[in-house]
């Protein structure tokens, strides 16, 4: 008899990559098509898009969708450690897969952008096209990033920006989720974490692009490296990619678990009991 994937394997998978498919695609109809004007519009389609992926599949994986969300929760949740590798494998293949879709839909307009720009994709610069995939600080804009605009923003600013962000983000994924929490949303929380993500991307987005999460960036970042920009999106920032991508969003989201469990997890506790 065939061996069938585990429904988690294939909830994380497809719900990373509607994450990707949304977030991203929203960005790529922005840069190149002018489709969305301004970071709140974009912001608000990454907010629907992560509530539609989690409405979707929360009831096959808990819909985590993101790295840092999977590790906090295995440290200071109940989740299994030994399914991290799995769910993380997931969340990357799926949003490797977002990104060659994307780069299908997106082609001819990537072509003619570049072109009307006189951006040369794989050459310094290029980074103005390719962060419809990867991102980049400080946010390019569609357009190259200059000398003087990577001085408003250094690496460790952008670290502690992204630190921030998932702390925030995980925090509160953490509270809307949790049963002792009588306030929860209950069957909306996808809306709140949501929305959520618009918030964070309207204040954060300008500077960092707002990441938040290993998967959304790295996989369609290397995507993007073999789609025909080379080393630009892993030299363009230095080790940025690394510490400000990867790195910054997870021990987020471990002083995200942290801070949860220190202020709230307890006081839910004894809120509930005292109602009870």
């Amino acid at each position: 008899m065939q061996k069938r994937l585990p429904p988690w394997i294939i909830g994380e998978f497809i719900g990373t990559f509607l994450l990707v498919f949304f977030g991203c695609g929203s960005l790529g109809a922005s840069v190149l098509l002018g489709a969305q004007v301004g970071v709140f519009q974009v912001a608000i389609v990454w907010g629907l898009g992560i509530a539609t992926a989690i409405f979707t599949t929360r009831s096959l994986s808990g819909a985590h969708l993101n790295p840092a969300v999977t590790c906090a929760f295995a440290t200071f949740g109940d989740f299994p450690v030994r399914r991290v590798p799995s769910y993380v494998a997931a969340q990357l293949s799926g949003a490797f897969f977002a990104a060659i879709f994307l780069h299908i839909i997106f082609s001819g307009a990537l072509v003619a952008y570049e072109t009307s720009h006189h951006i040369i994709r794989g050459t310094a610069g290029s980074e103005a096209s390719a962060m419809i995939f990867g991102e980049y600080f400080p946010n390019p804009a569609g357009q190259p990033i200059t000398p003087a605009a990577r001085t408003t923003l250094p690496v460790s600013r952008a670290f502690v920006i992204e630190l921030i962000g998932t702390a925030v983000l995980v925090f509160i994924i953490f509270a809307v989720s949790d049963p002792r929490n009588q306030s929860r949303p209950r069957e909306t929380t996808p809306v709140v974490i949501g929305l959520t993500v618009t918030l964070l991307i309207s204040l954060l987005g300008p500077l960092t692009m707002a990441c938040f999460n290993p998967a959304r960036d790295l996989a369609p970042r290397l995507w993007s490296a073999l789609a025909g920009w080379g080393a630009i999106p892993f030299n363009t920032n230095g080790h940025g990619w690394l510490t400000v991508y990867v790195l910054a969003p997870l021990l987020g989201g471990q002083l995200g678990g942290f801070l949860y469990r220190t202020f709230l997890q307890h006081a839910y506790t004894k809120s509930a009991e005292s109602q009870s």
